[in-house]
C-alpha cells in the first residue's frame, strides 16, 4: 500500500503543510486512516495541496499493521530526516501511529528521532497508543495528553510525569495526541479548523458522513472494568445500576441492598477506588449524561434535566454550572457554533426527521417545497475543488 502524496509537487506553489507519520510496528490501520483521510480531502475539495503527508518508518521499510496490511514507507530514520536521497525533508508535524502490545513495538532509536525532532521545534503528536512512546521518550512530561484508554494505566505507572486528561484529544501548539478508533479523524478536522476555516471542516465531514465533530472536551469513555480491574465486582455493579437509572437515580441504601453491601462499605469502596463519594460520582454521571444531549440533541433544557433525574430545572442548572463551569444554555450555544454550526444543522435536521416519520402523510404544501430534481440538490453538495481556501 502506498501512501505518499510527495510524486508531482511543485515547490513554486505555496508551500503545504508537511505531516509526517511514524508508523509503530503493529500499528492500528483505522486510526492511521483516520488521520490521513482528511488531509487528503482537504486537498481534494480546495483543489490546491494544502497538505502532503509522508510515511517513516524505522529502516524505510514496509512496516504490518494490527491487521497484517504491510504500509510502504517514504523515508527512513538512518540520517535523521532523510528520504535515502540525502536530502532532508522539512516537516511541520510528526504523529506517532501506535497499536497493538506498544510497550514492546517502539526502539530506542525512534525515541532518540523523536527528541531530535523535538528540538528543532516540530510540532508532535501521536494517535491510539502512539502517546506511550512519546511518553518513553520524555515528550509529554509535565504536559497533557490522550490516548486509547487501553494503555492510560501503563503510562500512568511508568511515566508519572505525563498527564492524562482522558479527553478524545487534545491540541496544543507543540502537541496533538488522539486516543483510538476513529478519534484521529476529529483531531484532524480540528486541525484544519484551526488552519482553514470552518467551510473545508464542513464539506468534509459532508464527504466522509460524519454528522458531529467531536470537541477537544469530549471524554472517551473508560469501561469501568478497565479502570479498577475485575478484583472489585461490587464497584462495577454498583457504578453499573447507577449508569443505568440516571433518569430516576437510586437512593443510595437502595443500591448497597441490591449489591448486598452496608452504607459504609459503599462509601469506602467509592472512595477507595474512585476518589469521591457515591453521591458525587452518581451526579458526575447525570451531567455527564446531560452534556451529551445538550452537545447531540435538539431536547430542551426542561426535558434534559428530567433525563438526567433532575427535580427542577433551576437546580440542574446551578449543579451544571458548578461542574462543568458554565450554564447548560452557553453549553449549547457553544455546540451550536463549533465548526461552523454544523451540530445545530445536524440536531435540527434529526429533529425534523423525528417529526415527519410521526405523522403519516406529508402535506401537498410541503411536497411542493422539496427539491424536484436530483441536480437541485447535487448543486449544494460539496464537490471536487469547490471549496475557496484563502492562504
Amino acid at each position: 500500500m502506498k501512501t505518499s502524496s510527495m510524486s508531482g509537487f511543485d515547490p513554486k506553489k505555496s508551500n503545504p503543510q508537511k505531516i509526517g507519520f511514524l508508523l509503530i510496528n503493529n500499528f492500528t490501520m483505522i486510526s492511521f486512516a483516520s488521520a490521513i483521510d482528511p488531509l487528503r480531502m482537504a486537498n481534494q475539495l480546495s483543489s490546491q495541496e494544502l497538505y502532503q503527508w509522508i510515511v517513516f518508518s524505522e529502516n524505510g521499510k514496509p512496516v504490518k499493521s494490527s491487521d497484517g496490511i504491510k504500509v510502504s514507507a517514504d523515508a527512513s530514520l538512518d540520517n535523521g530526516i532523510n528520504d535515502g536521497t540525502n536530502k532532508t525533508i522539512h516537516l511541520d508535524t510528526l504523529i506517532v501511529v501506535g497499536g497493538v502490545n506498544i510497550t514492546h513495538s517502539y526502539t530506542k532509536g525512534q525515541l532518540s528521532w523523536l527528541k531530535q525532532l523535538d528540538r528543532k521545534g516540530i510540532q508532535l503528536g501521536a494517535v491510539c497508543t502512539g502517546a506511550y512512546v512519546l511518553a518513553a521518550a520524555g515528550l509529554l512530561d509535565n504536559r497533557e495528553f490522550s490516548a486509547h484508554w487501553e494503555c492510560i494505566p501503563s503510562i500512568n505507572e511508568n511515566f508519572p510525569k505525563a498527564n492524562n486528561n482522558n479527553h478524545l484529544y487534545s491540541l496544543s501548539k507543540d502537541r496533538l495526541t488522539s486516543s483510538g478508533g476513529i478519534v484521529p479523524l476529529d483531531m484532524m478536522l480540528a486541525l484544519i479548523h484551526q488552519q482553514y476555516g470552518s467551510e473545508l471542516v464542513a464539506a468534509i465531514s459532508d464527504m466522509f458522513i460524519c454528522d458531529r465533530v467531536r470537541s477537544e472536551a469530549d471524554y472517551q469513555r473508560v469501561p469501568m472494568r478497565h479502570s479498577i480491574g475485575n478484583m472489585q465486582p461490587k464497584l462495577v455493579e454498583l457504578v453499573s445500576l447507577m449508569e443505568n437509572n440516571l433518569e430516576e437515580p437510586i437512593h443510595l441504601d437502595e443500591l448497597a441492598n441490591y449489591v448486598n453491601v452496608s452504607r459504609r462499605q459503599l462509601e469506602r469502596l467509592f472512595q477507595k477506588y474512585l476518589h469521591c463519594t457515591p453521591s458525587r460520582y452518581y451526579l458526575k454521571l447525570r451531567l455527564a449524561r446531560a452534556r451529551q444531549l445538550l452537545k447531540q440533541t435538539s431536547l430542551s433544557i426542561i426535558e434534559i434535566a428530567t433525563a438526567c433525574g433532575f427535580v427542577s430545572t433551576p437546580h440542574f442548572s446551578k449543579c451544571y454550572r458548578d461542574y462543568m463551569g458554565m450554564p447548560p444554555r452557553e453549553e449549547r450555544l457553544n455546540s451550536q457554533t463549533n465548526f461552523g454550526g454544523k451540530q445545530s444543522a445536524i440536531t435540527s435536521n434529526k429533529s425534523a426527521n423525528k417529526n415527519i416519520h410521526k405523522k403519516k402523510k406529508i402535506s401537498n404544501k410541503t411536497k411542493k417545497s422539496m427539491p424536484s430534481k436530483k441536480s437541485d440538490v447535487a448543486q449544494h453538495e460539496p464537490s471536487y475543488g469547490s471549496i475557496e481556501v484563502k492562504r
